[in-house]
Formats: structure tokens, sequence, C-alpha cells
């Protein structure tokens, strides 16, 4: 009896299980509120600009400190995640969250608006709801891990499709405190959710069929690989940041206004959502490093039609084109890193990874506007998001050669 106990737990709440995918739709709308924390200093970044009379350089610096403070709290979790699981870190993550948004609205300086970012909206709270909850679902499915990765992973491109029109919204009409006071309310709602996610992760139940061997074998001892997957991270993030940090402030550069910005920042995170959800179809497919570089060539391209189009149109359909293009490159990072290493080390190995394409759109963010401070244009900023881009698609073409010398299975899963 107690076989067939076990059995039936394994079915109802293991790997590709009902539960997993219920699991999925949670962790998809808590990584969506955290996701917040990530853009809404992007929103107010012409009132920061104003409010503090800062360079366009330094007003993009609190963008900056909330990505790096984010990639730091995201490698700690993910220690925490492997050995714990992920209640409790999502439990203080969103409290953390809540409390900084508040605290925003009581602030007297720049230098605070910067340090609450950094440390309690970035390391303290969004942290736990990107990194560490994808490597949390990547233990729950086998056959559909790639569009499951996916998923979670689209919930910070959702929370950047509806947190800036919102914030944008209330910040124009009520102040821009005020608008992050209410952000501070939203937060609290991953709180109740987390009743949801109280089952362990099959590998913590220790009862679970995935593997914690890598599937196969890696290009370059594993240090050098996480190395060079973080650096690959980096790179492309860098070249992501340029249209996603500055929209809105191009569009009020070239008299478009900040509205119009907001809505091109919501519309490529939206239509991203949509590359990042077919994106993960095609992984299932074509595997993780495939998937890398397919998106990686295709952000290229995207970026290049910014440079000769500057048009309020032109600038709506090239924001549209970049949104469909980039969303698959970063939960690509998730697979191959759950391909070449350990089960056992998901949390902290892709909690490691994601936080380097983290620090990529932190140093990406703050390098475009010292650009524009240095050459009074966007132009050279979009050059050296193309330069970075470059660099990442060779990192994952090496990948994919590698694969195809050693024939390698393209969706190898462990």
């Amino acid at each position: 009896m107690a076989t067939i106990t076990a059995a039936q737990t394994s079915q109802e709440a293991g790997p590709d299980s009902y539960y997993a995918w219920w699991r999925l739709l949670i962790s998809l709308v808590i990584a969506t509120v955290g996701g917040a924390g990530l853009w809404s200093s992007v929103i107010v970044l012409p009132t920061i600009e104003a409010e503090f009379a800062v360079a366009r350089g330094a007003a993009s610096l609190p963008y900056a400190a909330t990505m790096v403070g984010f990639a730091v709290g995201g490698i700690l979790m993910g220690r925490v995640v492997d050995r714990f699981g992920i209640l409790k870190p999502l439990a203080f993550g969103g409290l953390m969250l809540s409390c900084g948004y508040i605290a925003i609205y009581f602030i007297g300086s720049y230098w605070q608006f910067v340090a609450i970012q950094a440390v309690m909206i970035g390391m303290l709270g969004s942290a736990v709801t990107f990194a560490p909850l994808i490597a949390d679902i990547t233990h729950w499915f086998l056959k559909r891990r790639g569009i499951a990765t996916a998923i979670v992973a689209s919930g910070s491109y959702l929370a950047g499709t509806v947190w800036p029109p919102l914030l944008n919204y209330m910040t124009q009409n009520y102040g821009w405190r005020e608008a992050h006071l209410v952000m501070g309310l939203i937060c609290l709602s991953i709180l109740p959710l987390l009743l949801l996610l109280r089952r362990p992760t099959p590998i913590h139940q220790g009862a679970t069929p995935v593997s914690t061997r890598p599937a196969v074998k890696a290009p370059l001892p594993l240090p050098a690989l996480q190395a060079l997957l973080a650096f690959a991270g980096i790179a492309c993030c860098i070249a992501m940041a340029m249209p996603q940090v500055h929209i809105v402030a191009y569009c009020m550069d070239l008299g478009h206004g900040a509205a119009r910005g907001a809505e091109m920042l919501s519309l490529m995170l939206g239509l991203g959502i949509v590359s990042r959800l077919v994106s993960g179809v095609i992984s299932d497919y074509i595997g993780g490093v495939g998937t890398l570089l397919l998106g990686s060539a295709l952000q290229c391209m995207a970026l290049l039609f910014y440079i000769p189009f500057d048009g309020l149109v032109s600038l709506y359909v090239v924001s549209a084109i970049f949104g469909l293009s980039q969303g698959g490159i970063v939960p690509s990072y998730a697979l191959i890193v759950r391909e070449y290493f350990p089960a056992r080390e998901a949390g902290s190995r892709v909690s490691l990874v994601l936080m380097a394409t983290i620090i990529g759109m932190a140093l990406g963010g703050w390098m475009s506007g010292a650009i524009y401070d240095w050459t009074g244009s966007y132009q050279v900023a979009f050059w050296n998001g193309i330069a970075w881009n470059l660099v990442n698609t060779g990192i994952a073409l090496f990948l994919l050669l590698h694969r195809w010398k050693q024939d390698i299975p393209v969706t190898a899963r462990g």
C-alpha cells in the first residue's frame, strides 16, 4: 500500500503533473507582481531627473542600482532555495518589496531613492521572484521544461507590460510618491499566494525521476563554462537595455512625449511575452543553445532598425519588432544550465547566470545614459549595444558547434 501511495503522490504532485501546471500559473502571477521592481524606476526616470536636478546619466543610476541589487540578491536567494525551497525566500521578498515602495513615499533625497531601489526593491524584494522562481519551476517539468521556463520568465515582461502604463498614469495624475505607495500595497498580494506553493519540489521530496547529474558533456570545465555563460548574459543584456531602459527618455528627446515612450515600452515587453512563449515551445525542439543563437541574431537585427528610424509610427513598429525578437534569450540560459550542470545545483547555477543578465541590463542602462551625456544623442549608444550583441551571438555559435561536433541531442534533459 505504501508503494501505491507513493506512486499516486508522484503522479499528482511530480514533474509534468496537474499540480505542476497549477504551480506554474501561481509562479507566473508572483513573477509579474515582483517584476514591478524592475520597471518602476524606468517610468519615473524623467521625473527623477527633474525632481532632484540630476543629469541623464545620474537619473539612470537608480535603475542600474536596482539591477545590481537584483543580481546580488538573486545569487544569494538561489543558494537558499537549493537548500530550503522557494517558500520562505518568496515570503521575505514580497514583504521587502512592499516595504521598499512604501518607504520611497517618504524619501527626501535622490540618494535615498537609489539606496531603497538597490537594497529593498532590487536585492531583497524582486530578486527572488525571477531566477530562483525559474529554477524552482524547472524541477516540476521534464517534457515541457522549455515552455514552463518561458512562462515563468515571462513574468518580468508581463510586469513591464502591466505596470508602466499604470505607473505613468498615477505619476502624471497623482504624483510619483503616491504611485510608489500604491505599488507597495499591491505587492502585498504576493503573501497570500504562497499558501498555494507549500508543497516541496520533487527534488526536495527525495523521490524524483529528475537526474542529479548533468545531461550532456560540457565544452569547457564547469567553472569556465559558468563564467562564459555569465559573460554571454552580460553581453546580450547590455544590448537589450538600450531600448528598454531609455525608450521613454528617447521619445521625450525626439518630441514624442513620455506617454508615447511608456506605450512603446509596454508594447515592446508585451510582444516580448509572445516571443518568450513561442521561444519556449521552439526550445523544446531545438534546445536552449539553438534558442539562444536564434534570439541573439534577431535582437541584433532589431537594434539595427532603431538607427535609421526615429518617427513616431516607425518607432512603434521597431519597438514591436524588438519585442518579438529577443524574448527567448534569457530563458534559454536556464535550459542550457540544466543540461550542463547537476540538478541539485539548479538554484545557484541558474541564478548566477540569470543574474549576470541583470548586471548586463544595469550596465547597459547606465552605459547608454553615459554615452548620451558624452555625445548628446543615442546613436552611439545603439551601436554600442549592437557590438555587445555580436559578442553574445559568437558565444552561442561556439556552444552550438560543440554540440554538433559531439552529436549531442538538442533537447537533452537532466
